[in-house]
């Protein structure tokens, strides 16, 4: 099964990003349910999925989500899949590019991502696009565009972010130059893996840098650490179904 969590983010930037549903897609079935975020004030549910108990499902990718993705017929459509890391000659599931490219668009305040998950070595695994690009100084878009593939990054809690105290920085291992934040999705868990693993059990590196990208798709990072005994990713109220039939899973 692939499955994502989609995310919603109120106006008020101090409330921050919050769980309101789950996608998944298993033997060729598409499902969507909401979940105890959903309920908070502010969101009103997507169009055609109006009932927040009930549990939606369709052959199809829901427009909601298939309009997140680039369109086979744009010209950019294989620089788009490129970006990823994916093969644009046997593209993967709609999920899972979506997983990565996060369903980010500049019209609205949803994004969705995959619930990470222990790798065949019971590690904790991620692959995702470096945010905050757009805010870092010029000095830093230079030593961005200078980055190579497998170069080693460093996490930073920004525990005196103005605007975000929960936020991870991201910085160059040599001259520790600030180039960007780990997505806010992944915040809770990083300051938890941090806390609980080993330094050399936390690594971060450079996937690949995509010059020709937009800024949301310059920096493809992944991330490797210990899975701390008892650690719950994707955890809490808000992550919860709210149709009584749903068994609340966190790693698909």
């Amino acid at each position: 099964m692939n499955a994502l969590f989609v995310a919603w983010r109120p106006s008020t930037p101090h409330e921050g990003w919050r769980p309101v549903g789950r996608l998944e897609h298993d033997a060729g079935l598409y499902r969507f349910y909401y979940t105890q975020g959903a309920k908070k004030p502010g969101f009103r549910p997507f169009a055609q999925m109006d009932r927040l108990d009930q549990i939606y499902e369709s052959e199809e990718l829901f427009p909601v989500f298939a309009n997140r993705l680039l369109s086979k017929s744009r010209p950019e459509y294989e620089d788009y899949l490129r970006w990823g890391g994916f093969n644009a000659a046997a593209p993967p599931d709609p999920i899972v590019i979506l997983g990565v490219t996060e369903g980010l668009r500049q019209t609205d305040a949803i994004e969705v991502f995959p619930c990470p998950q222990p790798d065949g070595n019971g590690c904790y695994f991620n692959r995702f696009f470096l945010h905050g690009i757009r805010w870092v100084p010029d000095s830093a878009q230079d030593r961005i565009a200078q980055l190579r593939k497998a170069e080693r990054l460093k996490l930073m809690l920004d525990i005196q972010n103005e605007y975000d105290s929960n936020a991870v920085a991201v910085r160059t291992d040599g001259d520790r130059t600030l180039i960007g934040y780990i997505p806010r999705y992944l915040a809770n868990d990083v300051w938890r893996l941090l806390n609980s693993c080993d330094v050399d059990f936390m690594e971060l590196f450079v996937e690949r840098v995509n010059a020709d990208a937009p800024l949301q798709n310059r920096v493809l990072c992944r991330m490797h650490a210990c899975w701390p005994d008892g650690f719950e990713p994707c955890s809490g109220k808000d992550f919860e179904p709210i149709p009584a039939n749903v068994t609340a899973r966190c790693v698909p």
